[in-house]
């Protein structure tokens, strides 16, 4: 079962959180389950986390989360699309939704909305996965790239078997044919009168892009005070000595990797990711206040 609940975000922005399953099963009547909000990276949806939430939910109350922009939540014309709404929206959504405290998992753009939160407000925070997302600058050629490869795509595709053939094998981005890619990227667009067009904007994808880009979040990275565990794909972007000094800097932090996997890690490869993540998770499930520092006053 999924069930729509809808949020308001900052800026009264209507914002659409799925919770993915039945209650946690073995749960008497009125037992809080641990809650878990899953945020998709950028260009990315709620739904992409589908396969991750059914396996979640034996155990939790697992909750993802369309940020701003994407899917089916609000999509501003001009924002804002900056840092600190998006992480003022994930911190209205656990408030709003009953998840705290929560363990965050995050993809890409998602997990560094993660970690900024739980820098940001402990008290709402008790664990925390980052998957593939660095904590370096990536600077302005690489946003240039993005630009020039927003600009390539050949849109508006004919078919969603377009959509899949290009993503996954014709795209010059991708250095062998990867059909999860390509299911990836079907799952983000929609039909209009003249063929399959993306649900979110590039243009509003490179602003919120373009707020993250241009600096480094060591600093933020070191003030996050729970459990944390940095996981990467082998053939992902977070290369392994940054993710191993990443664990270095966080207080309480934990490194996994995955196996022929790329940037989409839980998508590319989910037997091997919840080999990884489940293990860390199952340190908190029973005790929804465990782990979790308190408050300095």
């Amino acid at each position: 079962m999924v069930r729509r609940i809808d949020v308001t975000g900052t800026d009264g922005l209507r914002l659409a959180a799925w919770e993915f399953a039945d209650p946690p099963k073995g749960r008497a009547e009125g037992e809080r389950a641990p809650g878990v909000l899953l945020l998709h990276g950028l260009m990315g949806r709620a739904a992409h986390w589908a396969p991750t939430a059914r396996w979640l939910a034996e155990r939790h109350r697992a909750v993802g989360l369309d940020q701003r922009g994407h899917g089916r939540s609000d999509k501003p014309a001009e924002g804002p699309y900056t840092r600190d709404a998006y992480v003022a929206d994930a911190e209205a959504a656990i408030e709003q939704l009953g998840l705290a405290p929560v363990t965050l998992v995050g993809h890409s753009m998602g997990a560094l909305t993660a970690w900024q939160l739980a820098a940001k407000r402990p008290d709402l925070v008790r664990a925390l996965v980052i998957c593939d997302m660095r904590a370096s600058a990536l600077g302005a050629a690489s946003q240039r790239e993005w630009e020039d490869w927003f600009k390539s795509w050949p849109v508006p595709f004919a078919t969603l078997s377009d959509v899949r053939k290009w993503f996954g094998e014709d795209d010059p981005w991708v250095e062998r044919p990867n059909p999860a890619r390509g299911e990836f990227f079907a799952e983000v667009m929609a039909e209009r009168a003249d063929g399959w067009r993306p649900v979110f904007s590039r243009r509003q994808m490179l602003r919120s892009r373009a707020t993250w880009v241009f600096d480094a979040h060591w600093e933020e990275l070191a003030q996050v005070r729970c459990p944390t565990l940095v996981l990467r794909g082998l053939d992902g972007e977070l290369g392994r000595a940054e993710a191993q000094e990443m664990v270095r800097v966080l207080p309480r932090g934990q490194y996994a990797e995955v196996a022929d996997a790329g940037h989409l890690v839980h998508y590319d490869q989910p037997e091997g990711w919840r080999a990884a993540v489940e293990p860390f998770l199952e340190q908190f499930a029973e005790d929804p206040q465990e782990e979790r520092e308190p408050v300095p006053s």
